[in-house]
């Protein structure tokens, strides 16, 4: 009999490990994971070398840190955002060169805290980025870098019940967007 528990718990063992190894994470940093989105609309968006992104290098959980696509989700949207300031026929390429996420890793806390993301004020968002903005024929109408950052992140009207764990990122680039294209689209309709 205890044979017999013995090989079935071997068995259990050996499918679950198989299982898992099929459904591995994806990570930002994995060879095979996008560094742009594909090519659709007015908005390009691409990102190189997640792994030097500050969130990385600098969290005290590189393994967290690096899981998941909040890279993609990022990019997707700065492309959805973007594309509604936008005025009609204008185009717009971003290169996201860092990002530091809301919040960090405290280890201190001891290992049953090890993969909680702790959100306080010293640890605010910050996104830096390339654009170009285009007309229609082509012709740029403004390029630069921009470094997005809110030091009072936590402060102000919060909406009840938000979950999402890039909210505080996402507000960045909604801000950014308005006051970056806003005017332009305003003036281009005129």
């Amino acid at each position: 009999m205890k044979l017999r528990t013995a090989l079935l718990a071997l068995a259990t063992a050996a499918v679950l490990a198989s299982g898992a190894a099929g459904a591995k994470s994806r990570t930002v940093t994995a060879p095979e994971a996008p560094r742009a989105l594909p090519a659709q609309g007015a908005v390009d968006v691409r990102w190189d070398n997640p792994e030097q992104f500050t969130e990385i290098r600098q969290s005290r959980n590189r393994f967290e840190a690096r899981r998941g696509n909040w890279v993609e989700q990022l990019a997707q949207y700065v492309r959805k955002r973007t594309e509604r300031e936008l005025a009609p026929g204008q185009r717009l390429s971003v290169d996201i060169t860092d990002v530091k996420r809301a919040g960090d890793y405290e280890p201190w806390h001891g290992p049953q805290f090890d993969d909680t993301r702790f959100i306080r004020d010293i640890y605010p968002p910050r996104i830096d980025l390339k654009f170009t903005l285009s007309d229609a024929n082509g012709q740029v109408i403004e390029q630069g870098q921009r470094t997005l950052r809110d030091m009072s992140f936590l402060m102000g009207p919060r909406a009840a019940g938000q979950t999402d764990p890039l909210r505080y990122e996402k507000r960045l680039i909604d801000s950014w967007a308005f006051r970056e294209f806003k005017a332009d689209a305003r003036s281009a309709a005129r």
